[in-house]
């Protein structure tokens, strides 16, 4: 698989589509939990690979620390997902999203809010880092 910009803007499609599917069928008002394991059957659904609860390894001044960080979902090894159910995003959960991707060293992530009426206008951001212009066009 060769990972550029087409195939990640084709994996956010695929995947904003899967949250559309979710929040179709079942709405906002539930715990992130159980979007997230709604989310996990999508993917399986659709034969996109991922990983849930996607350690991080954080080294510091030459060191791993075990600190048990863990992303909710990695997505063909080039996609970070965070999910939420809160009432609104907050300058926090970006800032976790966009150190998440940095510390993985992947260039894409999406942070989407199950808590809302419609994903496309108010329940995603999508977010690079300087790992997208490692990335082919």
């Amino acid at each position: 698989m060769v990972i550029n910009k087409v195939f990640l803007d084709q994996l956010e499609y695929k995947v904003t589509g899967a949250c559309i599917e979710i929040n179709r069928i079942l709405g906002p008002g539930l715990l992130e939990s159980v979007y997230k394991k709604c989310l996990m059957r999508e993917l399986q659904l659709q034969n996109i690979n991922f990983t849930a609860e996607h350690p991080i390894v954080l080294s510091y001044k030459d060191v791993l620390l075990n600190t048990e960080l863990k992303v909710d979902l990695v997505i063909e090894n080039c996609l970070v997902i965070e999910l939420k159910a809160v009432e609104r995003i907050l300058p926090i959960h970006e800032a976790q999203i966009l150190t998440y991707m940095k510390l993985l060293k992947i260039p894409k992530g999406l942070l989407i809010n199950f808590n809302s009426t419609n994903i496309v206008h108010n329940g995603k951001k999508s977010f690079v880092n300087e790992f997208m212009y490692d990335i082919n066009p």
